[in-house]
């Protein structure tokens, strides 16, 4: 059993904001299924399907971004998934230039709260990690006011394309493996021919 949860907050005003691109994610794979994410269990919204050849769970934590872990932690124990090889975290990323995706199977949190909150209640930092760039074209002196202002209009194709690459991602990493994956996404930012 795998465990793809994507990062956001609930509530329809923060639905089309940067900070909700894991939630996005989760619905775009969930349509590709033909699922739907409402079953509530573990402080999310959950979905069970078939993808890539493999059981999945589909999340959206409803706890609100900086508490994230306790949702995390909770889904990983009710459906006993080994957190180094089976979780998926798809979550915003103030740090990559906006409409990058960056696969990585460890490391730190660069100031995300969510992640903070998911590192704390997990312990580790071993799982992988599907980050979504959404780095504004000029310095903001408000990160958090930034990440919640929802996407301008001029953004919708590239939010687009982020969210279908983000669904081939987590394929790939299914069907192929993480260094497949990463070999095939941790590339420029700009779509290719």
């Amino acid at each position: 059993m795998k465990l793809i949860v994507g990062l956001g907050n609930p509530g329809i005003e923060y639905q089309f904001t940067p900070h909700n691109l894991g939630f996005l994610t989760i619905d775009r794979i969930a349509n590709d299924l033909g699922v739907e994410v409402r079953n509530r269990q573990c402080r999310a919204l959950t979905a069970r399907a078939m993808l890539a050849g493999t059981p999945v769970v589909l999340a959206k934590p409803e706890t609100f971004m900086n508490l994230s872990g306790l949702s995390v932690m909770e889904l990983v124990a009710e459906h006993q998934v080994d957190v180094k090889s089976d979780l998926i975290v798809i979550y915003d990323e103030l740090d990559l230039p906006f409409g990058a995706i960056r696969i990585r199977q460890r490391g730190g949190t660069a100031g995300h709260n969510g992640m903070e909150s998911i590192l704390g209640a997990l312990a580790t930092d071993e799982f992988l990690r599907i980050r979504l760039g959404i780095a504004p074209e000029r310095k903001v002196s408000d990160g958090a006011k930034f990440v919640l202002t929802p996407f301008r209009k001029a953004q919708g194709a590239t939010v687009d394309e982020m969210l279908d690459a983000a669904a081939q991602a987590v394929d790939v990493i299914l069907k192929e493996g993480p260094a497949a994956a990463m070999n095939r996404f941790n590339r420029k930012s700009e779509p290719e021919e």
